[in-house]
């Protein structure tokens, strides 16, 4: 059985609005990237994921565990970060870490200090007078501090900078080589593309589609063929573009970036 298993998971809030028949698997030590536009359905779908909401047809499992009726078992041991992360803004960003230590009952054999390393973060002061930055910061912490096998990322880089959406990027890479399985929710290219396994494009409640990044770049695969003056240009011309020369023409095939291809599905059409 897949570590995350979401099997034709509907929930209609009317108007065209809500999530419908949508069926995603996710392997062991597999990237999944759920891929959308804002209020396509993604966190909807991962909402249900964590057991906060019933599904109203359909069922969702992590780990052989059903979402809903086992999700005390379910919250307790992944790593979450939500599209909104809610915080006890009296808190110290410390006193919020130990908070979750004591939840997850993970003692002194944790992350903390690795992650406030790497994200260059002082958790000692009031949460309510963090930066957005910071904050995202502190729920990368909490998500990732007891090491568990399976984490759910829903827009885990906004509001980090650059610099920071890098690290986030390299500390995924790492987390997968080591075998963990993660569904990353997000409409930043770059961090699906240099992160993930497999791809699903959700768009107006509706999986477009779901396939490795390869296979979905392949199957949008463009050719060209140009014509050359000569024989020889043509020669250069198929080296340099590694082309199919015959004669003074060349074919040439180019794949689109998975930008383009998010666009072929979306462009133009507003997707509330």
């Amino acid at each position: 059985m897949s570590v995350i298993n979401v099997q034709n998971l509907t929930r209609d809030y009317g108007l065209g609005k809500g999530i419908f028949d949508v069926s995603i698997q996710v392997e062991q030590g597999e990237v999944f990237g759920f891929l959308g536009p804002n209020g396509a359905g993604k966190t909807t779908t991962i909402r249900h994921l964590m057991g906060f909401l019933k599904p109203k047809a359909g069922s969702c499992q992590i780990d052989g565990f059903d979402s809903w009726k086992n999700r005390d078992q379910i919250q307790n041991r992944l790593g979450y970060i939500p599209g909104e992360i809610s915080f006890f803004d009296d808190m110290t960003g410390k006193e919020f870490l130990k908070f979750i230590s004591d939840y997850h009952d993970i003692g002194k054999d944790n992350r903390i200090k690795e992650m406030l390393e790497r994200f260059e973060l002082d958790p000692r002061g009031k949460i309510k007078k963090m930066s957005k930055g910071m904050k995202q910061k502190l729920g990368i912490v909490a998500a990732f501090m007891h090491d568990p096998g399976i984490l759910i990322l829903d827009e885990p880089t906004s509001g980090l900078d650059p610099l920071m959406q890098n690290r986030f990027i390299e500390l995924i890479a790492e987390e997968k080589k080591k075998g963990k399985t993660i569904l990353l929710s997000s409409h930043m290219f770059e961090e699906v593309e240099r992160t993930c396994n497999c791809i699903g494009m959700i768009r107006n409640g509706k999986l477009v589609a779901v396939d490795s990044v390869e296979t979905l770049r392949e199957r949008h695969m463009h050719t060209y063929t140009v014509r050359l003056d000569s024989p020889e240009l043509a020669e250069d011309f198929s080296r340099d573009f590694e082309g199919k020369c015959d004669g003074n023409h060349v074919t040439v095939a180019a794949k689109q970036s998975l930008e383009t291809i998010f666009m072929d599905y979306y462009g133009g059409e507003k997707n509330a």
